[in-house]
């Protein structure tokens, strides 16, 4: 584990995803401990830095209504909206940090996490081949931490980046 990655409670973290609220529906609804650092809100998404990220700048992106199925709970106009969000906080990642390729991906089940969240990792250049992809992604692998990792100002960063976007297009 490098200087800037610390180990995660793993046994924890899957104690509360399976046993406590949906973590989206908590977040959205402002509840004590569910606080992550947004980057993108509209009516419908919301984006947020990962509180457990592998990689600077990791974020989720969720519809804000509980939703467990990308492609049985949404309509066709919903799942394109949700995948202009997530290409949206994408592009950001990408112009605000080095980034060598841009991870997407859903996780989650009915047994934790169900509520749907699209992943979106930026690999950073020169990360060996051999920790890159999956080794980049698990937290398994550590997380990254104070001192090396300062969200607030990424979260700000990454703001700034789509706020700046979204005035251009």
């Amino acid at each position: 584990m490098d200087a800037h990655r610390h180990a995660m409670d793993l046994a924890a973290y899957q104690a509360r995803a399976q046993s406590g609220p949906c973590f989206v529906c908590a977040f959205v609804a402002g509840e004590p401990g569910y606080a992550h650092e947004t980057v993108f809100e509209d009516e419908r998404h919301v984006a947020f830095l990962d509180k457990y990220p592998t990689v600077p700048g990791k974020l989720l992106v969720a519809p804000k209504r509980h939703v467990e199925h990308a492609v049985r709970d949404l309509t066709e106009a919903e799942y394109l909206g949700l995948m202009g969000v997530v290409r949206l906080v994408a592009r950001a990642v990408e112009a605000a940090l080095p980034v060598e390729r841009t991870y997407l991906y859903t996780l989650g089940s009915r047994q934790g996490n169900a509520h749907l969240h699209w992943h979106v990792a930026g690999l950073p250049p020169g990360v060996p081949y051999d920790e890159q992809q999956f080794h980049a992604l698990m937290t398994e692998n550590g997380v990254l931490g104070a001192p090396g990792y300062d969200a607030a100002h990424t979260a700000q960063l990454l703001r700034s980046v789509i706020h700046q976007g979204l005035r251009e297009s």
